[in-house]
């Protein structure tokens, strides 16, 4: 099935999350934490408005709130939180450059063509629409994945994580036409108790070695560990 005879909402919807995975490769390259905050934010609000399109080409009225909650809390809430959380931490002017930038931008690509190739079988029951949504939501969560690994600064792994969130919901609402309400809502409150407890845990972290670099919290615990010894 061509893409030409998907219905003009479904191209729409493949649009924003070509754009969405766009922004995840952005949000890899970013080397200020404010600047990947924002993108970041940019992303939910794209991942919001998918959900809408969906409610509007399946009328399904329970996604018009999903698609409020969703703007509300990934693209204003979370990233003000994030931002906040930055300036207390006293990250605003801080950057930090991947060692080998061309290395991970091209392993993000190996990463969306792998996904295109897992999810190839579904080419064979003229699945188009589902095959193009799911493999551009999976290539989403790989290269969160592969924020979370690269990345060294803790705040910068946590968006990597909520990135990989915004993967996931993006092909659970427009693969299925919508979770249930009830599912969703507890989908968000997990996200948000979860940012509520990254952010203590940050505060923590700060208090005791004065740094979110995971590196150098990894050689303090390697060297606590040979000091036991």
């Amino acid at each position: 099935m061509s893409l030409t005879l998907l219905t003009l909402l479904q191209q729409f919807v493949l649009l924003l999350a070509a754009l969405a995975l766009f922004l995840s490769f952005v949000l890899l390259s970013q080397t200020r934490l404010i600047a990947a905050i924002r993108v970041f934010a940019w992303q939910g609000a794209l991942v919001a408005a998918v959900t809408l399109t969906v409610a509007l080409a399946g009328h399904a009225h329970h996604l018009y709130f999903s698609a409020a909650l969703t703007l509300a809390l990934k693209a204003l809430l979370i990233p003000a939180m994030l931002h906040r959380m930055t300036r207390r931490l006293g990250l605003e002017r801080q950057s930090e450059t991947l060692s080998r930038p061309a290395l991970v931008i091209m392993a993000a690509v190996v990463l969306v063509i792998f996904s295109y190739w897992l999810v190839e079988p579904m080419v064979e029951h003229g699945l188009a629409f589902t095959r193009n949504i799911i493999a551009v939501s999976l290539a989403v969560v790989l290269i969160g994945l592969l924020m979370m690994v690269f990345r060294q600064q803790a705040v910068a792994q946590v968006l990597g994580f909520m990135s990989m969130e915004n993967g996931l919901f993006l092909a659970a609402v427009s693969a299925t036409a919508g979770m249930p309400l009830v599912v969703e809502l507890g989908v968000a409150f997990d996200v948000l108790v979860a940012m509520v407890l990254f952010g203590v845990f940050f505060f923590q972290i700060r208090e005791s070695i004065d740094s979110l670099d995971v590196d150098r919290l990894n050689r303090l615990t390697e060297t606590a560990e040979e000091g036991g010894e």
